[in-house]
């Protein structure tokens, strides 16, 4: 089956990168989310970011941010997913709000519609149990900027089949990209262990043992990261980061998952990195 029309649901920047991207790939999209400032927001940072992506790919070839948009239909409503042959799911870390998004789809999206999560910590098997498809739930964790990043991780949930997992393998080549295929437990492998890292990263320099600069500096000087664990938290948004380890501190129930406290204040303060201008460090 030739995927085509592609819902997306929750037009943060997660939504906002995967919308994009398929647009680029000429899918069809409808991006969902709760309000009409949050679609202008949306269609503002998409048409930013092409511009910006152009600056980086140069080719004859690279379309317009109109003729990409004019691919994206922007909306608070799910009844525009009836049609839909495929739904990714990027709305926020919390259990409380996911739970409520997918007996929605099911019930509008038509039967042969795969539904994909695209988070960070939350067990695929338990999403798909709010469904009357389960066979028909996977996840597939999509890196950040979503457009730049040519692998995902792809998660078999329980009862996740080999017709879903070949449809979204599909979806994601017409997309530009590939994966590795891991199986469903809380994090599954990038987030299990990052989320390690960057909270530990955060009670280093809680306990002052260095400033974010050099946490940063070590791991890219001596380990050949691209970035470090505090600039990729700020990339990530230190909410989500949040959000992500008390779902790990939740279902392990061990307490090296113990969110750091600094971590957990920087947030209260309206902290969350790159999306608003400040996390560990400051942007224009």
């Amino acid at each position: 089956m030739k995927i085509q029309t592609v819902g997306v649901v929750g037009a943060g920047v997660m939504g906002i990168g995967v919308a994009q991207n398929l647009a680029q790939t000429d899918h069809q999209v409808i991006l969902i989310d709760i309000s009409e400032d949050i679609l202008d927001k949306a269609k503002y940072e998409i048409r930013n970011n092409i511009r910006l992506q152009s600056f980086f790919k140069k080719s004859d070839n690279l379309k317009t941010p109109d003729s990409i948009l004019e691919k994206i239909e922007f909306s608070t409503s799910y009844k525009l997913l009836e049609n839909a042959d495929f739904v990714v799911e990027n709305v926020t870390e919390k259990w409380d709000i996911k739970k409520g998004i997918y007996p929605q789809l099911d019930a509008i999206c038509p039967p042969h519609c795969i539904f994909a999560a695209n988070t960070s910590a939350i067990p695929i098997t338990r999403l798909a149990s709010l469904t009357k498809r389960p066979d028909q739930v996977l996840g597939i964790h999509f890196m950040n900027p979503v457009p730049m990043k040519p692998m995902v991780e792809m998660i078999r949930g329980y009862h996740t089949s080999e017709s879903t997992i070949a449809t979204a393998k599909q979806m994601l080549t017409q997309m530009g990209k590939e994966c590795v295929i891991v199986n469903d437990s809380p994090g599954f492998v990038s987030n299990r262990v990052l989320m390690l890292t960057i909270n530990e990263a955060v009670f280093l320099l809680q306990d002052q043992v260095a400033t974010a600069e050099d946490v940063d500096k070590i791991f890219k000087s001596c380990f050949g990261h691209k970035m470090g664990p505090l600039e990729t938290a700020d990339l990530i948004g230190l909410d989500t980061i949040l959000f992500s380890i008390e779902v790990l501190y939740e279902n392990f129930n061990d307490s090296k998952y113990r969110p750091c406290p600094l971590l957990k204040k920087m947030v209260d303060a309206g902290l969350y990195g790159r999306k608003n201008g400040q996390g560990f460090y400051v942007y224009q």
